[in-house]
């Protein structure tokens, strides 16, 4: 990903303590080993306590109203001032073992915390904030590992005068839910360093990105490659020199191939200098061998490639104009040879394509449907999702719910990122950079950009049949170094990015790390 700004813009953290409603009174729900009144039908509008539910706290802002997702009604949280409530279900008699809470919610945002727990279960209490999403239903999940037979489903507000949420069409049965994939992109982090870059951990201590950013939780590393970049960084060499740091980490690797000398994007899809002039048919050759020598070298020195990208937010496809979408024939051979290239090197690799659509669900469905009807080979599929040019919270999970079951494949986000701060720390211009382009619900602060990262992670985390792999935050050690700037035929060029990062202007890391810990 990268727009520059067309000149530029053309090209919460959970309360560690909850509620404070933990210590419940005597259940007064009767005990059952089967949730009841799941989608809130029993009673009609107005019913302050919903037959099977139990309450405390501010319970006259608990209470079940019209307009629910598939029935007449619906559970609510709201006061016109501020109040504390649960609303929660007892579970006795349940046989020990791995469970999940499905639920669909809605959130207007702004309350000091809006989650839904499952405590009391002889395990730790597992959470899940409630995504801000006043448009559309969201699925979220909760698992837990039930080892005492029972459980108590607790669906919980904190909130300011006039916040509400939704709650509708829940579900608890046996199963798991999580992700295998808590990633960053850090493909800036060896010019960073070599510029000067100083990384520092939460305490001020300074010390090596990776290593900080592995101690947070971080598991897969994205590191794109060009072919010949003017500035000499994220090209094969380099790749190799990150990759060996990467897999000393214990990390998995992604290497994001953009078959260009600059960034490739929906925007722009340029060949390399050296391919220049070369027929279809050399640039098929161009792309195999490419892939091949970068892949096999890394293997070569002991860090094979987890998973590939062949093409980077290739919307319009890659290679223009020989490999656009105006020729599918010749894009699908294209990215075909970039297949067959990873799986001569290893056929274990997962090879994954990735668009810039994470909130288009038309868009995505004409592009994946034309790879198939042309015979294109991958394994997965990722999107790029930025909350402030994709589109909602909601229609991310509609497009990404759909790719995953549409195509039989499994999803991840490839990007997406938060600012937590709109001001600039060097002189360019940030990307985002003004109140007015960011998601509702989300401020510019690092309690914001932990609550966006949380709440994505809890959606992919939701995707039916295990199917959602995780999530690579875009750019995280991209902070405003001198000389580190986004073109690499400008020295001068500046960070556009700094904001977006998971180091502070003071390098120290930010709180926003927490989610590389999410299930």
């Amino acid at each position: 990903m990268f727009h520059p700004r067309r000149t530029l813009r053309a090209l919460l953290l959970p309360l560690a303590a909850g509620l404070a409603l933990t210590a419940l009174p005597a259940q007064t729900a009767q005990a059952a080993s089967t949730l009841t009144n799941t989608g809130f039908e029993s009673d009609g509008s107005g019913v302050a306590t919903p037959t099977g539910w139990s309450e405390y706290g501010s319970t006259g802002a608990s209470y079940v109203e019209a307009g629910g997702r598939s029935g007449s009604y619906r559970l609510s949280h709201y006061s016109s001032s501020a109040y504390k409530v649960e609303t929660y279900q007892y579970l006795s008699g349940l046989t020990n073992g791995n469970y999940k809470l499905t639920a669909w919610v809605r959130s207007g945002g702004g309350q000091n915390s809006a989650y839904i727990a499952l405590r009391n279960c002889g395990s730790s209490e597992q959470r899940t904030d409630l995504p801000v999403s006043a448009s559309g239903w969201i699925r979220i999940v909760v698992p837990i590992n039930v080892t005492n037979n029972q459980c108590t489903i607790s669906i919980n507000s904190d909130a300011n005068a006039g916040n509400w949420i939704n709650v509708d069409d829940l579900s608890f049965a046996s199963g798991t839910s999580s992700t295998s994939i808590h990633g960053a992109d850090v493909s800036s982090l060896a010019k960073s360093e070599a510029k000067g870059g100083v990384y520092r951990n939460s305490s001020g201590t300074t010390g090596d990105a990776l290593s900080i950013l592995r101690s947070s939780g971080m598991n897969y590393a994205r590191l794109k490659v060009w072919v010949n970049p003017a500035d000499g960084y994220n090209n094969k060499a380099r790749v190799l020199e990150t990759a060996r740091r990467v897999k000393a980490q214990g990390m998995k690797l992604l290497v994001d191939f953009h078959y260009s000398d600059i960034w490739a994007d929906p925007g722009a899809q340029s060949k390399p200098a050296a391919w220049a002039g070369h027929s279809y048919s050399q640039l098929r050759s161009d792309v195999y061998n490419h892939t091949y020598d970068v892949l096999n070298a890394l293997k070569a020195q002991g860090t094979t490639a987890d998973m590939v990208q062949v093409g980077n937010e290739i919307n319009g496809g890659m290679l223009w104009s020989e490999g656009s979408t105006d020729n599918w024939t010749q894009l699908a051979g294209l990215l075909n040879s970039g297949y067959d290239a990873v799986k001569a090197v290893n056929s274990s690799t997962t090879v994954a394509l990735h668009l810039a659509r994470g909130g288009d669900l038309s868009g995505t469905r004409w592009w994946f449907d034309s790879a198939v009807a042309n015979g294109v080979r991958f394994d997965a599929i990722g999107l790029s999702y930025y909350g402030y040019w994709h589109g909602s919270l909601y229609d991310f999970q509609t497009t990404l719910d759909d790719a995953a079951s549409r195509y039989g494949k499994p999803v991840f986000v490839a990007e997406t990122a938060y600012p937590f701060r709109l001001d600039s720390e060097d002189s360019h211009e940030n990307i985002i950079d003004l109140s007015g382009e960011l998601v509702s619900g989300y401020p510019a602060s690092t309690s914001g950009q932990t609550r966006w990262m949380k709440d994505i992670a809890s959606i992919v985390e939701a995707v039916p049949n295990g199917r959602g792999l995780g999530v690579f935050y875009w750019e995280a050690t991209w902070t405003a170094v001198t000389g580190n700037g986004w073109d690499p035929t400008d020295s001068s060029s500046g960070n556009a990015w700094e904001n977006q990062a998971l180091f502070g202007y003071d390098d120290r890391a930010l709180p926003a790390m927490a989610w590389f810990s999410h299930r």
